[in-house]
């Protein structure tokens, strides 16, 4: 049927394969999302099977602080443009906006440009040190940042909730 395991869910009837990734990746009623792999063509839809019940389970647990989801892109332009499209969706989602944070955590580059310090209508939390004071629900990055993030002694911040809260951190999109 149509019933779709999650509170945040998209305003259009999914495809098969976004209701099947909703069913395995939903915690609803305390259900542990399922290891999932989706390969299906170039925009099919891949990135909703994901985002609803991420959106979802960051908005259920809205009162735990930290790192509850870390999504990993091989490519900044890749990461910043799902970081443009998550920003909107929680913009336009008024259960979402103001509640659910995201954060894109990449190399800087060398342009001295104004990084975002909280989230807007098209943009993520931006600012560096923004993110590791106050560490968003959902961290957009790539392996090489994670890897800093995880050694280097001046991230540490980033990962106090997830520390105290082992069971905080429950996707890792690839």
């Amino acid at each position: 049927g149509n019933d779709i395991p999650l509170e945040i869910k998209p305003n259009f009837p999914p495809y098969d394969h976004q209701h099947k990734a909703f069913n395995r990746l939903n915690t609803k009623n305390g259900h542990i999302p399922q290891s999932t792999l989706i390969t299906t063509g170039t925009s099919s839809g891949k990135t909703e099977c994901f985002l609803y019940p991420v959106l979802d389970y960051c908005f259920k647990n809205k009162n735990r602080q930290g790192i509850k989801v870390i999504i990993l892109y091989p490519m900044n332009a890749l990461a910043t443009d799902q970081a443009k499209r998550l920003a909107e969706t929680i913009w336009t989602d008024d259960i979402l906006k103001g509640v659910v944070t995201a954060g894109l955590f990449i190399g800087e580059g060398k342009e001295k440009k104004k990084f975002p310090t909280e989230m807007g209508e098209s943009h993520v939390i931006e600012n560096r040190q923004a993110i590791v004071d106050s560490p968003p629900d959902i961290l957009l990055t790539n392996f090489k940042m994670l890897d800093y993030a995880l050694m280097r002694n001046n991230y540490h911040n980033l990962w106090s909730f997830n520390l105290n809260d082992t069971s905080l951190l429950q996707f890792l999109v690839l």
